[in-house]
């Protein structure tokens, strides 16, 4: 008898929250949650490597039935000129309902660090700029971080290493343990687009107009400049897969 008045009670507070979030609508946006951690094996300009330890946290706007976007994202290695420990981080942003990047890349050179990554979706590549290339730099210096220009990048750096696509999927293949230099160039071989294949340096009219221009509109969402197009919801594309790449 007990057992049942523990359930009934468990019920009336249970019931409710459920019953509320069947009634949502199929449609409708809501915040999702979940994380993993797992090593990659970053393959530098002047052939060592690194280990980088990378974090993903699920979360933000999505619609029912698809899997939530990153919410936040942190890369983590050590600098091996003075074995000092730094964290790249990717936080939540509001306007996107999301993390902004995909990280393509780590390097080093002596005490200067750095971070490329591309804009997740089209809402992030007008919101940084429309960069073309569509990379993002950043530069560790000073102990901080500092968004720079592509040509502050150092010519020697010219390969992706990093999982690009859904890195999170290839580490739970690997049972989340190291994955090595190899498995992290399998992982980005099947790319067609140029730009994720070796990091490019020019502009190129392909990368440009991929993306509708998209500028702020008052009150949140995204419009074409002018207001011509509005877009009152923001819908975050599907981050660069490999696989329907091939």
């Amino acid at each position: 008898m007990s057992n049942n008045r523990w359930l009934f009670r468990a019920f009336k507070t249970i019931g409710p929250a459920l019953a509320l979030g069947l009634s949502m609508s199929a449609s409708a946006s809501f915040l999702g949650f979940g994380g993993d951690s797992w090593k990659e094996e970053a393959l530098l300009h002047d052939g060592s490597k690194i280990l980088v330890t990378r974090t993903v946290e699920h979360g933000g706007r999505h619609e029912i039935g698809q899997k939530p976007p990153y919410k936040e994202q942190t890369l983590t290695f050590t600098l091996p000129s003075t074995n000092q420990r730094i964290t790249w981080k990717d936080e939540y942003s509001e306007d996107l309902g999301s993390s902004n990047f995909n990280p393509m890349l780590v390097e080093v050179f002596g005490n200067t660090a750095y971070v490329l990554v591309t804009p997740a979706g089209c809402i992030s590549y007008n919101k940084w700029g429309r960069p073309n290339p569509p990379y993002v730099v950043f530069k560790y210096q000073g102990k901080e971080w500092k968004h720079v220009p592509l040509n502050e990048l150092p010519a020697d750096v010219k390969l992706p290493n990093l999982v690009i696509s859904s890195p999170d999927d290839e580490a739970k293949k690997a049972n989340y343990g190291v994955l090595s230099v190899e498995m992290i160039k399998q992982a980005n071989e099947g790319f067609r687009q140029p730009e994720y294949q070796t990091i490019l340096r020019a502009p190129s009219a392909i990368s440009d107009n991929r993306c509708l221009n998209l500028v702020p509109r008052k009150g949140g969402g995204w419009e074409t400049p002018g207001g011509f197009r509005s877009i009152k919801s923001i819908t975050i594309p599907p981050r660069p897969n490999a696989e329907t790449n091939k």
